[in-house]
């Protein structure tokens, strides 16, 4: 008699483990080279971003003949808005900018004819003003009832070196700037730009909710070391708020400078707890005694691995690494320092 052979129906738990095994390796190997177009898609956003914000820079300056100031403090105009607040009706935000009164400060109450007030657009999400890569991409919701909210911005702009601003004889006299792009009541040209416009940074990544200690006074005109400004912060005044108000034209808010290279760790204590952050000797329009200089380390960070993007004032976009030597970023961030800049 024939034997009637049984045919096996599936897989046996061997050849099951084996296929599992097989797909888990795939979707390892897979899985970097995905966060790697994802990674690289949010870098080339954010220079579209900045690329954006050069052109109305060059579009300001052609309306203006001049490009906007850091902020206005004493005669200056425009209160204390920041330059990005300025340009707004150049990367379509005029809507947005119709609602704001720059004859009045951003944190001013009132009404204005249509009804709205200055309060109205400080919370507002800015889209040109945000990197995809930030992780902290939320309003700032004030601590106390009834205050006044506000959105972050990653994008400052450059500020010097060092010593930013210098106050004068009398606050309501203004002040003398300092060597970078932007300064408060600032009114540069394309002609201020002796190092050539190529060869100095416009504006830089920063990150939300930086850190940040000011307020202390201290500091001195010779370019600082990083235990420098940890000692300096010391006895300042901590804030885990920095680069979180995009309409605030102060330097802790929408500046940066060339102090550190990008993404240098600069540590802040507050309470025992070490934090990266930044410092400001003395916040513009604040201070006490006249001729005060303001002095400030607030460092350009980026999610993006081993380099911060960068707008450069021609309006063209560069990435640059984090180990850019530092003599070199400072000269970048000099606007008529007559260096000599090669390749970077």
């Amino acid at each position: 008699m024939l034997r009637s052979v049984r045919r096996r129906s599936g897989f046996t738990l061997i050849e099951l483990l084996v296929v599992i095994a097989i797909i888990a390796v795939l979707i390892a190997l897979l899985l970097p080279a995905v966060q790697q177009v994802r990674e690289a898609a949010r870098r080339a956003q954010c220079k579209n971003n900045l690329k954006q914000l050069g052109l109305a820079m060059h579009n300001y300056l052609d309306a203006n003949s001049a490009f906007p100031p850091l902020c206005g403090i004493g005669t200056g105009t425009g209160g204390k808005w920041s330059p990005w607040a300025r340009l707004l009706p150049f990367v379509d935000g005029s809507n947005v900018y119709n609602k704001a009164n720059l004859n009045l400060n951003y944190s001013d109450h009132a009404l204005n004819p249509d009804g709205s007030s200055n309060w109205d657009i400080t919370s507002l999400k800015i889209p040109v003003l945000m990197c995809p890569s930030e992780i902290n991409d939320h309003i700032r919701i004030s601590t106390t009832v009834g205050g006044q909210d506000h959105y972050p911005a990653n994008y400052g702009v450059n500020c010097g070196s060092w010593k930013t601003f210098t106050h004068a004889s009398t606050l309501a006299a203004g002040g003398t700037p300092g060597d970078g792009s932007f300064a408060p009541n600032s009114k540069f040209t394309s002609g201020n730009f002796t190092d050539g416009m190529s060869n100095t940074v416009c504006a830089s990544e920063i990150k939300a909710f930086t850190p940040g200690a000011a307020s202390s006074k201290l500091g001195t005109d010779t370019l600082p070391t990083v235990s420098d400004v940890t000692g300096y912060a010391s006895t300042a005044t901590f804030s885990a708020n920095g680069h979180t108000e995009w309409v605030d034209g102060k330097v802790h808010e929408t500046g940066f400078t060339t102090t550190f290279t990008p993404n240098t760790v600069v540590p802040i204590v507050s309470g025992g707890v070490t934090y990266d952050g930044d410092y400001v000797s003395c916040r513009e329009g604040s201070a006490t005694s006249v001729g005060f200089p303001v002095y400030a380390a607030v460092t350009s960070r980026s999610f993006h691995t081993g380099s911060v993007n960068s707008l450069l004032m021609d309006g063209s976009v560069r990435s640059i690494s984090q180990n850019i030597d530092l003599q070199l970023w400072r000269s970048l961030g000099t606007r008529s320092g007559g260096e000599v800049i090669g390749e970077f």
